[in-house]
């Protein structure tokens, strides 16, 4: 418990100083409309009269490991402004990560937030590609109590390189980060983008992008 509250103070701190509120837009896009009564809130949440908050408002727990059969080994229970309403427009939410043995969380992006991770258990590879035109990789290893940054909107990942298992927790600077999962984005869109089309980007045989799309 007391490794649980070092590694929360230590995220709040640090997403604090880079930034305190969140940056417009909080949503994928925001198409405009003349009729307000087809109007949607957007950049957050309607407010709850300040009188009528309570410490419900502000508190989730995340004391239970996530469940980390499934096939990437992995699982990532989101603390965001869903999870917490207090959150809203305070600019923060947080992450738990469970690893399995040899788990990992797939290369994504956090389209509007930059995460700073603290490892609690095991070790982890992790890393981020940098924008074009260089796409260099950096990577690192990192052990119980060291952390790391992944810039905003930079693909990264985590990988649980050890033979037991990991915990980790991530601090991001939005309250709605959002997350893109890159072969999912890819290979498992809805409708799916034409085969034909992927083929030629990754340089692959049609069959192959074809038999990537059934697995998503």
């Amino acid at each position: 418990m007391k490794s649980f509250v070092q590694a929360f103070v230590l995220l709040a701190l640090a997403s604090s100083f880079a930034s305190a509120f969140d940056p417009s837009p909080l949503q994928d896009f925001c198409v405009a409309i003349d009729e307000p009564k087809n109007a949607v809130f957007v950049n957050g949440k309607f407010c709850k009269d300040p009188k009528l908050a309570k410490a419900g408002d502000f508190y989730f727990s995340v004391k239970m490991p996530g469940d980390t059969n499934n096939p990437v080994g992995s699982n990532v229970s989101a603390v965001n402004v869903d999870k917490i309403p207090g959150l809203n427009t305070l600019g923060i939410s947080a992450a738990r990560i469970d690893f399995a043995p040899y788990g990992q969380n797939p290369p994504h992006t956090h389209p509007r937030a930059t995460e700073i991770l603290v490892v609690l258990e095991g070790t982890l590879l992790v890393g981020f590609v940098t924008s074009n035109p260089n796409n260099t990789l950096i990577s690192k290893v990192l052990n119980k109590g060291d952390v790391f940054v992944f810039p905003i909107g930079l693909v990264h990942f985590q990988f649980n390189i050890g033979k037991t298992n990991a915990l980790a927790f991530a601090g991001l600077s939005s309250q709605n980060p959002g997350v893109i999962t890159i072969a999912d984005a890819v290979f498992g869109s809805n409708p799916p983008i034409n085969p034909d089309f992927l083929a030629k980007a990754f340089m692959l045989d049609v069959k192959v992008v074809k038999d990537l799309q059934a697995k998503f």
